[in-house]
């Protein structure tokens, strides 16, 4: 993939253009179930808002189970091909939601959407490394994620039409939107060139296969999925943290919202340059846990203040937030990127998914835990945990880097990533929002 100048989102003409059209219309999709779900599955449907998060939390946990070995299939298959089927019977599971009338089919349905979404993070790796190629990939991961920002705030504002009209046939037509951007973005995955794997690597016969078993890997990998707790931080707790703990107006977590989105489109190609292999990026790890550690004692002093300064705290705060945010996308990805085994990549993309995922499924318990019930502490904490783990990334990525093999890229299908990033991952929906980190 050719490198182009400046910062801007809209890559070039080529593969990546055609990747980030799809990305783009599958993350309106996103965009219109994440800000619509919660009234559809409660208004329409008629489900008890209890009920829906008990699903979701049945959902997202069995999701994880569909990360490694789908990862393994990506490493037999085109993963251009697969991702399209994949989005296919996205777009059927996402429709299904308009059958859905009692709880049991609402977890049934949720359960598909967890797996599909899930298992297609690793196709989705697998597929982004093959169009950015070996000096590429982790700038087209972070243009991709810039996409994203995009479709899902376009998605956002066109599911307010839904909420404002308020009724079964608007929310029905919320639905068959989501489910149609995943078929139109299969149509347009479909038009990039195949990318089939020179050789399938062999099946372990027996026990973990071989991403399970490098320790390094997953060491360095968790470092990446703790420091993802971050996005727990923006989407949960700061909103609830506004309402409860400051003196600032409610409107302010839309304000917030709006400033990460579009930080993250103007800055998430330049802060990507640099992070191409295992030790710059690992650097980049630990400038992001140290500025996500300077945000989150930003945001502990927030409790303290009238409601003038609260509010240019908190802003300067989601500025910080949000810088730290994209050096840890570009970072994980780049470590991920370099450290997988080219011959296993979908497998090692799967375990990292799994990682992120845990970490998921843990972060609102945890977080709302240590900082709505512990207050400042609880952000001191937190910020405590993001510093040392952004300094101990280098010195466990050199460990890591010695006990990889060399390996040489080929021309038909160039090493692959095994995974990693921030938790706004590109063009996935789980049965209830978005899909665990990578982030794009």
């Amino acid at each position: 993939m050719s490198r182009w100048p400046g910062s801007s989102p809209i890559p070039p003409p080529g593969p990546l253009r055609t990747l980030a059209w799809a990305t783009l219309t599958n993350t309106v999709g996103m965009g219109l179930w994440v800000a619509g779900s919660a009234l559809f599955l409660t208004r329409s449907v008629g489900l008890s808002t209890r009920s829906v998060g008990v699903g979701l939390t049945i959902a997202a946990l069995l999701g994880l189970i569909a990360s490694v070995p789908f990862g393994r299939l990506a490493d037999r298959r085109d993963p251009r091909t697969l991702r399209a089927v994949l989005q296919l019977l996205q777009a059927v599971v996402a429709a299904s939601y308009l059958l859905v009338d009692s709880v049991a089919a609402f977890i049934v349905v949720a359960v598909l959407s967890a797996l599909l979404a899930t298992g297609n993070l690793a196709v989705r790796a697998a597929l982004v490394a093959a169009v950015g190629g070996p000096q590429g990939r982790v700038s087209a991961f972070a243009t991709l994620r810039a996409v994203a920002n995009l479709g899902t705030g376009a998605g956002a504002v066109l599911a307010g039409l839904a909420l404002v009209a308020d009724t079964r046939a608007a929310y029905q037509l919320l639905v068959l939107g989501n489910a149609a951007t995943f078929a139109l973005s299969a149509m347009l995955v479909m038009r990039l060139p195949p990318f089939p794997p020179r050789s399938a690597p062999a099946a372990p016969k027996r026990g973990l296969g071989p991403a399970l078993r490098d320790a390094p890997f997953i060491t360095v990998g968790a470092t990446s999925a703790v420091l993802s707790l971050h996005s727990v931080v923006l989407t949960l707790i700061l909103p609830l943290w506004v309402v409860s703990h400051t003196a600032a107006p409610t409107v302010l977590v839309a304000a917030v919202l709006v400033t990460n989105t579009v930080l993250t489109v103007l800055l998430a190609v330049r802060l990507s340059r640099g992070a191409q292999t295992a030790t710059p990026a690992a650097r980049t790890m630990r400038r992001a846990g140290l500025t996500l550690a300077a945000a989150m004692l930003l945001l502990a002093g927030t409790s303290t203040l009238p409601a003038g300064p609260t509010i240019a705290l908190l802003l300067v705060a989601t500025t910080v937030y949000t810088i730290g945010d994209l050096w840890h996308a570009v970072g994980g990805t780049g470590l991920a990127y370099d450290l997988a085994a080219p011959e296993f990549v979908g497998e090692y993309q799967g375990v990292a998914g799994l990682l992120n995922g845990l970490a998921g499924a843990v972060g609102p318990a945890l977080l709302t835990l240590l900082i709505l019930d512990g207050g400042r502490l609880g952000w001191v904490a937190l910020a405590l945990l993001f510093a040392v783990t952004g300094l101990f990334t280098p010195r466990l990525t050199r460990w890591a880097v010695l006990t990889r093999r060399p390996s040489t890229p080929t021309p038909e299908r160039p090493p692959v990533p095994a995974g990693g990033g921030s938790a706004s991952s590109v063009g996935h929906r789980t049965a209830y929002g978005s899909a665990p980190p990578s982030n794009t």
